[in-house]
């Protein structure tokens, strides 16, 4: 019997044991959407919902060879990146994407954890902005990273410095009662998505977020629908999560109806 062919993202994406975050959210996510994700972890972290300890990196040749095997055997046109751990990593993860073209990249700059812990450096961004923004797709950072990526400068002059076609600036306070999310394509500000505020604290809503827009790609559909969907998922993830931990609250991202918020 002919089996049909799945739509697949590969990820580059850190391990969160306390599975919130990283790449057990990436596959929960991607999964979802009826996309088969590739995994390819980059660092193992010690954290749980209160605080981050330490992180181990994967080796680079590790790296390589994993992602290697892959493309010589499966295919994808999506790549999904999160957490890295170092200059080299950065580098390594673009030389490997530039062998495949055509590809989306959906980037998302973690650079501090849900805890507030610094997660990056200044070489590091640095090497982002040179070797992964011109290579992405859409890069998705948060408003707090955002200015780690340019300090100094005004929403517009940060998101026209990096480089990238497509940026989607989440968690902004667009007043006391509402959350608004901004998507720019070449430097324009496009579109404003506002949610209703979510009491609590939460782990991993910015890993649903950029795993649910990479599979939504992978299915064909444009950037500007997948970040509004993406947005959608993850609102009502974040509106079913659970409290599995003594802090930040863990997103449902499983058995959601993508009928709710389509």
């Amino acid at each position: 019997m002919d089996r049909p062919k799945a739509d697949s993202v590969l990820l580059f994406s850190g391990l969160d044991p306390s599975g919130a975050a990283g790449i057990s959210a990436d596959i929960e996510t991607i999964n979802n959407f009826g996309v088969t994700p590739l995994p390819i972890i980059t660092t193992l972290t010690a954290q749980n919902t209160q605080r981050f300890d330490s992180i181990v990196l994967t080796e680079d040749s590790l790296l390589e060879k994993q992602y290697n095997l892959i493309h010589e055997d499966i295919s994808f046109s999506t790549v999904k990146i999160g957490l890295l751990g170092s200059v080299s990593q950065i580098e390594t993860i673009s030389r490997l994407i530039t062998k495949k073209s055509p590809l989306s990249v959906v980037l998302d700059p973690i650079l501090i954890s849900g805890n507030q812990e610094n997660l990056s450096s200044s070489k590091m961004i640095e090497a982002m902005k040179i070797n992964l923004f011109p290579k992405s797709t859409i890069i998705t950072p948060n408003l707090e990273e955002l200015n780690f990526l340019a300090p100094g400068m005004s929403e517009q002059e940060a998101v026209s410095s990096l480089n990238c076609s497509w940026v989607l600036v989440t968690t902004s306070d667009a007043s006391k009662i509402d959350i608004e999310h901004r998507l720019y394509n070449d430097s324009n500000l496009i579109r404003r998505f506002k949610y209703k505020k979510l009491e609590g604290k939460f782990h991993g809503s910015g890993c649903t977020l950029s795993s649910a827009i990479s599979a939504l790609i992978a299915k064909g559909i444009s950037i500007e629908d997948a970040c509004d969907q993406g947005l959608a998922y993850t609102y009502q993830c974040l509106l079913n999560a659970k409290k599995i931990g003594k802090m930040q609250y863990h997103p449902t991202r499983a058995f959601i109806n993508q009928n709710d918020f389509y």
